[in-house]
């Protein structure tokens, strides 16, 4: 028996923002309902890594592939609508539209795959359904957060790039977060790729990881490797100081 097609594939990709390079050689894999972390620390290159799948904001080269096809030459919208599902860092929630309408929004993403509806959503996530009704101003970080991801998964995405979830949240919030995310795969069939800097948070939710530095990848093993290899830690995602 073969091992299934991978659902996210990147091949020695290669980023600029104009002339300056920001990837070099980036390879990895998503299995399907895989959750796979993307570490590094701040600037290593892990929001680069989703704007080159994204094809948004950078020029890139290599082969990038998603459910089986090429996303080479394919619009930013036209990723999205082949099942590439991404949560940015900084949330995007509309502050004048109630939660309901702007998880509504992403149904123009769909592309004929059905979506899921609201309900489907509110089971899934039990802490969605108390903020229908607010607006997106009335929302703290976490509760943004989580309406991000809910609004990601209506169109059925086969990939949902999750970039720095955990960014500005208190501790409390994080643990909520994590048993949502932690849910997704199971309750949509959805393969994640995680870039986050939260060790803790990644090694909990991750089957794999790869570790960015400079734009290269420069580890990648199981999650239960790394977790248990505090040199590598060190070497590669501590903060220098002094």
């Amino acid at each position: 028996m073969t091992d299934p097609q991978p659902t996210l594939v990147l091949e020695d990709v290669d980023a600029w923002y104009r002339s300056a390079q920001a990837l070099f050689g980036v390879s990895l894999t998503v299995g399907p309902g895989e959750v796979v972390g993307l570490l590094g620390r701040n600037g290593a290159g892990k929001s680069s890594t989703f704007n080159a799948i994204m094809n948004l904001e950078v020029r890139r080269r290599g082969r990038i592939t998603a459910a089986g096809r090429s996303l080479d030459g394919m619009a930013t919208d036209a990723i999205a609508r082949h099942g590439v599902s991404w949560v940015p860092e900084d949330r995007r929630i509309f502050p004048g539209l109630t939660v309901r309408e702007n998880i509504e929004l992403a149904r123009f993403a769909s592309a004929g795959r059905g979506t899921v509806g609201i309900d489907e959503l509110a089971d899934a996530l039990p802490l969605l359904r108390p903020l229908l009704g607010r607006n997106g101003n009335q929302l703290s970080g976490g509760e943004q957060q989580l309406v991000a991801v809910a609004r990601a998964l209506v169109p059925r995405p086969k990939v949902l790039l999750l970039d720095e979830p955990t960014e500005g949240l208190a501790p409390l919030v994080v643990e909520g977060l994590a048993e949502a995310i932690a849910a997704l795969p199971r309750e949509f069939g959805v393969s994640l790729l995680l870039a986050e800097q939260n060790l803790d948070f990644v090694i909990r939710l991750s089957d794999r990881v790869y570790v960015l530095e400079t734009g290269r990848i420069m580890h990648a093993s199981t999650t239960a490797e790394l977790a248990a290899d505090p040199a590598t830690q060190q070497r590669l995602l501590a903060i220098a100081t002094g």
